[in-house]
């Protein structure tokens, strides 16, 4: 696999090692000894599936307790992914990482706690596949608003965004709970 660091060096992108013929192909999209010599020591307690039509956005989600680092992959479709960095010492604090995701491209995304994340499906639609290092507690999950002016991402909308009541409802990055 090879790991490479985006502009905030805590997040990272996977390539895995694809190896294809006629049959199809086999690639691995996790193995600890590989994540652990990369510098990546999680411990993954829970396995999450989504399927979305285009033009969902889902995000941009965080948990304030029990905070989780995601593995992110894409198995059927493309999406535009997100981590924005909440951690409030970070020299990185409110900047945003982006990638396109997709199962043709087979990469993934390590997002670390401390990141506020989310994605844009810009296929017909996308099933999207992430690894958690702690269980989903709703009662500490936190929304930062998708577009508030202050994180400057440039979204690839289609046209208005397909979202839950809670994700149109997010706060801004002055507003919400932030990690020490």
């Amino acid at each position: 696999m090879k790991f490479t660091p985006t502009a905030i060096p805590d997040v990272v992108v996977v390539e895995p090692r694809v190896f294809g013929d006629a049959r199809g192909f086999f690639m691995e999209s996790w193995n600890e000894r590989s994540f652990s010599a990369a510098g990546i020591s999680a411990r993954f307690v829970q396995d999450n599936h989504s399927r979305s039509a285009q033009g969902v956005l889902r995000g941009l989600h965080y948990q304030i307790k029990q905070p989780q680092g995601k593995l992110v992959r894409v198995i059927a479709g493309e999406i535009f992914d997100i981590a924005v960095d909440i951690r409030k010492r970070s020299p990185s604090f409110g900047k945003a990482v982006t990638i396109t995701l997709s199962a043709e491209n087979k990469q993934m995304l390590w997002v670390p706690s401390g990141f506020a994340h989310g994605f844009y499906v810009t296929s017909e639609f996308a099933e999207v596949i992430y690894k958690t290092t702690d269980f989903y507690a709703p009662e500490h999950e936190r929304v930062l608003l998708w577009n508030d002016p202050a994180l400057n991402i440039r979204w690839p909308l289609l046209g208005d965004p397909l979202l839950a009541a809670r994700d149109g409802a997010g706060n801004t990055l002055s507003d919400i709970e932030l990690f020490p």
